[in-house]
C-alpha cells in the first residue's frame, strides 16, 4: 500500500481529516460490536434458567461465542488487503447484525448455541480495526493509534456488563415484559444499532489517506488485487507471526473469557451475591463484570503508548521487552485474583489484573505494524484469531466438572506467564529493521524520506 500522507500525531478533538475519520469511526463500530458480541453474557444467568443450561452447556456457549471469530478474522484480514477496511467494515456490520438480532429465536440449548457461534463473526471486526488504522497512522504513533481504538472499542465488553442489566430491567421491570422476551429485545437493539453503524462506515471512512483502494488502484499508486493473494501464506510462513499469536492467545484470550464468565462468576462464587433475587444480583455481577472491561477507557491505550515510547528508545526490541513484562505481570495478578473469596478483595484484583491484560494487548499490537507491511492485513488477522484460539483454550477448563471455575482461572494465571517467554520469539534481523529506523529518523525530522524508500521496496 502507499505509505504517504500518513499521519504523525493523534488529533482526538478533530473530524477534519480522512484520518482522525478512521481513527473514530473504527473505535466506535468496534465498540458497538464488542457490546453486541457479549450482550448476552451479564443476562446468562436469566438464559441459564429458561433454557435449564447445565454447567457443561454453559461452557460450550462460552467457547461457541469466540470458536468462529478465529476463522472470521484470518479470513477478514485478507479481505482488507483486497477491497479494503472500508467495504469490509461495512459488510461485515450489516450482516453480522442479522445474528445479533436473531438470537432472540433461539428456544433451546442448540439453537442459543448456534446463535452464539454465529454472533461470533463481528469479533473480526477487530482486525479492520486494526488494519485501518495501521493504515492510516505513521510508525512514530501507530503503537497508540491501534492501542486507543482498539481499547476504546474493546470498552464495549465492559459498557454492556452495565447497561444490558439496566435495559432488561427497564424492559421487565418498568415496561412489563416477561424475562424471556426482555433479553430478546435487549439484543435486538443492539443488532439494530450494529447495521446502521454498518450504513454512517460506508459514507463517512475512505481506505487510506489518498483515498479508496478501488481509486489507488486505478491510479497506479497500489498492487493489483492478484498481487495481494499470497500474502497469507507469507504471515504464514513467518514464525514472529505465531510467536504473537501465542503472546495474544494469553492476553486477549484471557480478556474475552472474563467478559465471558464474570457476571457468573461473581453470582456463583461470591456469597454476597449468590442469594440476591435475580434483578440485583444480575445488576450487581454486571456493574463488578463491567469495571473490567471498562479498563479499557485508557489501559490498552497505555499499553500501546508505552510501546511507541519504549519503540523511540530502543528500537523494536523496546517494543517486544515491554510486551513480555506486560504478559508475565498479567500471569500473576490472575494467579492473585483466582485466590480471593470476598468481593472486597477481588474487585480490586479484577481491575488490577484487567490493568495488565489490556496493557498487554495495546502492547502486542504495537508489535504487528512492524512484521510485514505487504502482508499487515494477513498478520493482523492470524495475531488478532490467536486471541480467539485462546479463548476457546481456556473455554474448555469452565465447561468441565472436575475443576471449580477459581481453580480453572489460577491454571491460566500459571499458563498465561509461562507463554510471556514466547514474546522473545519476535525478533527483528537487520534487514528487517526499516520501521525501527523510521522511528529514529521520525525525531530528527527524516521520517518522510524514510517513508518514501519503504513505500519504494
Amino acid at each position: 500500500m502507499n505509505a504517504d500522507n500518513k499521519a504523525t500525531r493523534i488529533q482526538l478533538l478533530s473530524l477534519s481529516t480522512p484520518q482522525m475519520r478512521a481513527f473514530h469511526m473504527t473505535w466506535f463500530a468496534f465498540f458497538l460490536c464488542f457490546f453486541a458480541w457479549f450482550g448476552v453474557a451479564p443476562l446468562m444467568k436469566v438464559i441459564r434458567e429458561e433454557m435449564a443450561l447445565t454447567k457443561d452447556q454453559v461452557g460450550w456457549c462460552i467457547i461457541g461465542s469466540v470458536a468462529a471469530t478465529i476463522i472470521a478474522r484470518m479470513l477478514i484480514g485478507c479481505l482488507c488487503d483486497r477491497i479494503g477496511p472500508r467495504l469490509a467494515y461495512t459488510w461485515l456490520l450489516i450482516l453480522g447484525a442479522l445474528p445479533v438480532m436473531g438470537v432472540g429465536l433461539a428456544h433451546d440449548f442448540t439453537t442459543f448455541l448456534l446463535f452464539r457461534v454465529a454472533i461470533g463473526v463481528i469479533g473480526a471486526s477487530f482486525v479492520i480495526t486494526q488494519y485501518h488504522t495501521s493504515v492510516m497512522f505513521a510508525p512514530n504513533c501507530v503503537g497508540t493509534a491501534n492501542a486507543t481504538a482498539a481499547g476504546w472499542g474493546n470498552l464495549g465488553g465492559g459498557v454492556t456488563q452495565v447497561v444490558m442489566p439496566l435495559l432488561f430491567s427497564l424492559f421487565v421491570g418498568t415496561m412489563g415484559l416477561s424475562a424471556a422476551a426482555g433479553w430478546r429485545v435487549c439484543m435486538i437493539v443492539a443488532g439494530a444499532v450494529c447495521a446502521a453503524t454498518g450504513v454512517l462506515y460506508y459514507l463517512f471512512t475512505q481506505d487510506a489517506p489518498g483515498g479508496n483502494f478501488s481509486e489507488l488502484r486505478a491510479a497506479g499508486r497500489m498492487p493489483e488485487k492478484k498481487f495481494v493473494r499470497g500474502t497469507f501464506l507469507e504471515a504464514c510462513r513467518d514464525r514472529r507471526v505465531w510467536a504473537l499469536f501465542a503472546v495474544y492467545g494469553a492476553c486477549f484470550g484471557l480478556e474475552l473469557t472474563i467478559d465471558n464468565i464474570a457476571a457468573l462468576y461473581f453470582i456463583d462464587y461470591f456469597p454476597e451475591l449468590k442469594d440476591l433475587d435475580p434483578i440485583a444480583a444480575i445488576g450487581k455481577a454486571g456493574l463488578f463484570a463491567g469495571l473490567f472491561g471498562c479498563m479499557n477507557l485508557f489501559a490498552r491505550a497505555l499499553g500501546g503508548i508505552i510501546g511507541d515510547k519504549f519503540g523511540a528508545k530502543w528500537g523494536l526490541s523496546g517494543r517486544v521487552k515491554w510486551l513480555f513484562l506486560t504478559v508475565f505481570c498479567e500471569g500473576l495478578t490472575l494467579m492473585l485474583f483466582a485466590q480471593s473469596r470476598t468481593l472486597v478483595v477481588a474487585v480490586p484484583l479484577l481491575m488490577f489484573f484487567g490493568l495488565f491484560v489490556k496493557m498487554s494487548n495495546g502492547a502486542t499490537y504495537s508489535v504487528v505494524p512492524f512484521i510485514n507491511r505487504r502482508a499487515l492485513g494477513s498478520v493482523a488477522g492470524i495475531v488478532g484469531a490467536g486471541g480467539n484460539a485462546g479463548a476457546v483454550a481456556a473455554g474448555f477448563l469452565f465447561k468441565t466438572e472436575a475443576i471449580s471455575w477459581p481453580t480453572a482461572l489460577f491454571v491460566l494465571g500459571v499458563l498465561v506467564t509461562l507463554c510471556s517467554f514466547a514474546s522473545f520469539a519476535v525478533t527483528f534481523p537487520a534487514t528487517e529493521t526499516v520501521g525501527n529506523r523510521a522511528e529514529k529518523a521520525e525525531a530528527e525530522g527524516e521520517f518522510g524520506a524514510l517513508v518514501g524508500a519503504s513505500a519504494a521496496t
